[in-house]
């Protein structure tokens, strides 16, 4: 695992960095969308400026604890990059781990 994000929260969702050996993008916002809770339906979009960069849908691990599972994607990515937002020491991290399963996300749906 390892630690691409940190973000602290808004009114409306979530405002932080991304930075990995590749990417450093300030100023990432996930903003609440309006869904009805469909496992399908993101409940934030993610965007740097006007630029949207993924989305998130909101997960419990089995421990019960929420997190957010997050998509970002871009034309410049060789494949989407799947990663948990969870709650941290001071706000949130945005942590990546490799895909069990090649092209998968380690999760039941990103």
């Amino acid at each position: 695992m390892s630690t691409i994000g940190h973000f602290t929260a808004t009114p409306d969702g979530y405002v932080g960095a991304i930075r990995s050996l590749k990417l450093s993008i300030k100023n990432v916002r996930l903003r609440a969308v309006e869904c009805d809770d469909a496992k399908k339906q993101p409940a934030f979009r993610i965007a740097a400026g006007n630029v949207e960069l993924g989305a998130a849908w909101k997960r419990k691990s089995r421990e019960g604890n929420e997190y957010l599972s997050v998509k970002l994607d871009d034309p410049s990515f060789p494949a989407p990059v799947f990663a948990r937002l969870h709650a941290a020491e001071e706000g949130f991290d945005l942590v990546w781990s490799r895909p069990t399963k090649a092209g998968q996300p380690d999760d039941e749906e990103a």
